[in-house]
């Protein structure tokens, strides 16, 4: 029957008072999964299941290792979309080739996973574009936490995002916006080794703008401020990259397009007068304040 005469019916169902029918929901799906930065320590037992019972494995991931596990895993479905990278093209040419390849697989009907190194929400634009249209088009899908490279770092570094806070940024996004940044607290900017680069290299990134970014940050830090250069380790048995140094120094430093940067608070934090005089410090950690608790008929009322 065509949509159109449809919709009459739905309205006749609606006027006696009965609820419009569920939109059913196609045969295809899509599961999303990360492989983790060191992805034989860091891949989940949860998306080692889905990856091994797709019908359709589609993958981006950026060592030997974790391609040989994936096709270890599912060897009859496993299919790399690293060939839509074409060198000195924009990475999003590319994104765009990797939705449309992985609908076409759940459209197809088949059970379809797409597997990202790292977190596939961080940094991933397929993985969430695929999700949102895949779902707009009435199919299940869903994504699965990974390890991030920012897991790996608070881990290697020893730092606590919890304490005095973090803030996160993509390298390019902070140059060229208006961000204000509290330099009390925590700040990691990631890719600076693609800084102002949009196209996909096989080996270096330009990052002549690098000059520019050291100059932003000294609107915020001492230029002596001591930053840390990181790299997650990627394979069993090798260390991560991590390099403490200047912020001035950071124009010499050797940037790959695999590190990020860690900026430690430079000064401390200020209290808000106003709130400090509204909160009782007597009263105990966890503790409701008096003032905040039902009464005692409230409390018995429904006893």
């Amino acid at each position: 029957m065509p949509r159109h005469a449809k919709s009459g019916g739905e309205g006749e169902s609606q006027s006696r008072g009965a609820s419009p029918a569920p939109r059913k929901q196609r045969s295809g799906s899509l599961v999303v999964v990360g492989t983790g930065i060191k992805t034989t320590g860091q891949l989940t037992s949860e998306a080692i299941a889905w990856m091994g019972e797709a019908d359709s494995l589609l993958y981006v991931v950026g060592d030997p290792v974790a391609e040989a596990v994936i096709q270890r895993l599912n060897p009859r479905g496993a299919e790399s979309m690293a060939g839509y990278y074409e060198e000195g093209q924009s990475r999003m040419y590319a994104y765009n080739a990797m939705v449309e390849h992985i609908l076409g697989c759940v459209r197809g009907g088949d059970k379809t996973v797409a597997a990202f190194y790292g977190h596939p929400g961080v940094f991933a634009y397929p993985s969430h574009e695929s999700i949102r249209r895949a779902r707009r088009e009435g199919f299940s899908a869903q994504m699965l936490p990974g390890v991030s490279s920012e897991d790996c770092l608070f881990a290697d570094l020893g730092v606590d995002p919890a304490v005095g806070g973090c803030q996160s940024y993509e390298a390019t996004d902070f140059l060229l916006n208006a961000l204000l940044i509290d330099s009390s607290s925590q700040l990691i900017l990631w890719q600076i080794g693609t800084l102002g680069d949009w196209t996909y290299k096989t080996h270096m990134y330009d990052i002549r703008a690098m000059p520019l970014l050291v100059q932003k940050l000294t609107r915020f830090y001492p230029p002596s401020h001591l930053v840390t250069v990181y790299e997650a380790a990627m394979f069993p048995g090798t260390q991560p990259m991590i390099a403490q140094v200047p912020l001035h120094s950071l124009n010499d430093f050797p940037i790959t397009a695999a590190m990020t940067l860690y900026v430690p608070p430079a000064r401390a934090r200020v209290p808000d007068p106003e709130m400090l005089g509204l909160f009782s410090l007597s009263t105990p950690y966890g503790a409701v304040p008096t003032t905040l608790q039902p009464n005692a008929t409230e409390q018995g009322s429904g006893k």
